[in-house]
């Protein structure tokens, strides 16, 4: 097979052709894990799967109960649309159908927040004291619930009643069937009493009318974004109803993201949901004005931001010169989009009052102590009552849970009647089941650039790496890697196809404007092979990608999850991830290949396509010790001068690529003059001496 061909094929411009790939089209079910006959009873009868509601063909309800077909419904207006009286009439599902759907959707809901028991309250004082240690145990596992699932997008407006106007942005968006974290997460985020039966509520004695403080952890790319914005819109839109006095802009929720790429992500997300509703979203920048209560102390300028390598990937756009700051007009938003240094640093001793919702995305790297000062800052700056946190993760441990428990307490009385409710969607710290695992071992520094060479010029007959299709990312353990590994494969590409101009690197030294310059080239097709750092690893949407090279190995179980991600998003097939390790790698390798074989496992694969089992029992075990220092400072190998990665000096390199371009020329000369020969053109003009 020649790869020049291959590289070459479709790169001259015809008409009617299009210059860059075409996206890949949106699945037509984008849920990860869907298995009706998970956890049902063999000896119950079958008949719940005899009625299927096939009165809409767009959506069919598959967990709808066996219930007498509904009438045909009068023509929908927008009174009957917003009127109330709709969730009294629709069926609510008992709690058996309940359970069967969250368990055949890997679906798992847990009161976090400790509340009084009144039932054992009762029976506890006739118990004997062995009964009432073994009783006290149960009490102190964590309560399981089974609230209302969202079967499909309609049910948010003929049951939860939302803003028509959302309803009809979410259609045009192409919104049909939910997905996992989205069928569990909406009905507990837009009416929370509903979702949850009163009777388990009276229980547990805690209040819902307020709403809730929630934590869902659920695979990358499985709707999270979309799952926290809908509730945040609507429930703007429900106080502005009604109500002229409140059409004005008053900042109600603020959405806090590590990177300045994932906020702008979620901006834009944001915007198409919100359109022609009138509320404003809007993302932060420097030296933007917004509505707080107090003075800062001292001067306006910010801080410096941190010089750690690992926080300037996430937040070097938050660091300043020192200057002060031209004060401008305040901005007026309904919700507010950041990076956590750069409202913390604007904020100072400035409060956020009318701050009623505050949503923490890829939480855990926010109370990381990377973040953890800052995150920490802004929520104290949340100073209204009725304030509810949300986070959001595909990865979340449990220091990070005992830390938000720990906070809410500390927010006063007020809290301790609020639940917090965690969703796991599947098993926790997991990849997302469409995904291919590869471990590869390179022995050396050179054997990985050997086979990221394979990976990008494929022969027919190599079985021995696996299939990848362009385009894919490829994750470096540090900026002077990704620069150096950029310099060394931007002549790979034949020019015919494009040449460097096909690759690129992407890390926080850019300039912001470089930096949104490469993530548009690489959405629209233009690049095809990304390298860049940490930096990209959470939250990013790229739905055309198809495959991940971790060059360098992840720095965390964490890490790999997130790297990976970026890959087989809503459940699209043939997400390749590949994982380069080298002899110095191996004492690291043990926590994820866990992850890989958990993922395999979830996904109902045989163990062996991933991690072979004589490879798992023959690592050892990683210490806390050793993966507190690698997640800080990586592999020591890979550090400052080491970070190079090369076969050839730069000299070698530009000199081949000289030579390559002069023969490229000289054919092309004489072509064109083997052309003037034949047709015989003689213009009577002197054409020189010849040798």
């Amino acid at each position: 097979m020649d790869i020049l061909k291959i590289l070459s094929r479709g790169t001259k411009k015809s008409a009617g052709q299009p210059t860059t790939p075409k996206p890949i089209a949106k699945p037509t079910n984008p849920q990860l894990y869907n298995d009706p006959t998970r956890g049902v009873k063999r000896k119950r009868n079958e008949e719940s799967v005899s009625n299927l509601d096939a009165d809409d063909d767009t959506e069919i309800n598959f967990f709808a109960p066996p219930k007498a077909k509904k009438p045909s419904p009068e023509p929908e207006t927008r009174e009957t649309r917003e009127t109330p009286k709709e969730n009294a009439s629709k069926p609510v599902l008992d709690e058996e159908e309940v359970r069967q759907i969250l368990r055949s959707h890997r679906l798992k809901f847990t009161l976090l927040s400790s509340h009084e028991d009144k039932r054992t309250k009762v029976k506890k004082s006739k118990k004997k004291k062995k009964e009432d240690k073994a009783k006290a145990k149960a009490k102190d596992a964590k309560k399981q619930l089974s609230p209302q699932p969202l079967t499909s997008f309609s049910e948010l407006r003929s049951t939860y009643n939302i803003s028509t106007r959302l309803g009809d942005n979410l259609v045009k968006q192409g919104y049909r069937i939910p997905t996992e974290v989205q069928l569990g997460s909406l009905p507990l985020l837009i009416q929370p009493d509903r979702a949850i039966p009163s009777s388990v509520v009276e229980e547990l004695n805690f209040k819902t009318n307020d709403g809730i403080d929630f934590l869902a952890v659920a695979p990358t790319g499985s709707g999270k974004t979309l799952a926290f914005l809908i509730p945040a819109i609507n429930t703007i839109l429900r106080r502005r109803a009604g109500d002229a006095a409140q059409k004005e802009h008053i900042l109600e929720v603020v959405v806090v993201a590590p990177t300045r790429e994932l906020a702008h992500q979620i901006v834009n997300e944001g915007r198409k949901l919100a359109q022609g509703t009138g509320v404003k979203i809007v993302g932060m920048k420097k030296g933007m004005q917004i509505p707080t209560e107090g003075q800062p102390e001292g001067d306006s300028s910010d801080e410096e931001g941190s010089e750690s390598e690992q926080e300037a990937e996430s937040s070097d756009d938050n660091a300043e010169d020192g200057k002060p700051r031209k004060v401008g007009p305040t901005t007026k938003t309904d919700i507010l989009i950041t990076t956590p240094m750069l409202l913390r640093n604007y904020l100072k001793s400035r409060t956020l009052p009318t701050v009623k919702s505050l949503i923490l995305d890829e939480a855990d790297v926010l109370l990381d102590p990377l973040f953890r000062e800052q995150t920490l800052g802004i929520w104290s700056a949340c100073t209204n009552q009725s304030l509810r946190l949300t986070c959001w993760s595909a990865t979340m441990g449990s220091n990070v849970e005992g830390l938000i428990l720990e906070q809410l307490k500390s927010r006063g009385p007020s809290q301790s009647a609020i639940p917090l409710v965690r969703l796991v969607v599947g098993l926790k710290d997991t990849a997302v089941p469409s995904i291919n695992h590869k471990l590869i071992y390179t022995a050396t520094e050179q054997g990985k650039l050997f086979a990221l060479r394979q990976l990008l010029h494929p022969k027919a007959s190599d079985d021995s790496m696996p299939k990848m299709r362009l385009p894919f990312l490829v994750f470096t353990q540090s900026i002077e890697r990704a620069t150096a590994l950029h310099d060394e494969l931007k002549f790979d590409i034949a020019a015919e196809a494009g040449g460097s101009s096909r690759i690129a690197a992407l890390h926080s030294s850019l300039s912001d404007s470089a930096r949104s310059n490469i993530v548009a080239r690489f959405r629209a097709g233009e690049i095809w092979v990304l390298i860049t750092t940490d930096l990209l690893m959470r939250g990013i949407d790229f739905r055309g990608v198809n495959g991940v090279i971790n060059y360098d190995i992840p720095t965390s179980a964490a890490a790999y999850v997130h790297r990976v991600g970026r890959t087989g998003r809503a459940g699209h097939e043939g997400g390749v991830a590949v994982t380069f390790y080298t002899t110095e790698d191996v004492a690291h390798l043990k926590s994820i290949a866990n992850v890989i074989a958990l993922s395999e496992k979830q996904a109902g694969k045989s163990s062996e396509e991933g991690v072979p089992k004589w490879l798992m029992d023959s690592l050892p075990k990683v210490g806390k010790e050793e993966k507190k220092k690698l997640k800080q400072r990586g592999v020591e190998s890979r550090r400052g001068d080491k970070a190079k990665i090369t076969t050839k000096s730069a000299w070698e390199r530009r000199k081949e690529n000289n030579k390559r371009g002069a023969i490229a020329g000289s054919k092309k000369r004489k072509i064109q003059e083997a052309t003037i020969d034949t047709q015989g053109g003689d213009d009577g003009e002197w054409s020189g001496i010849d040798d």
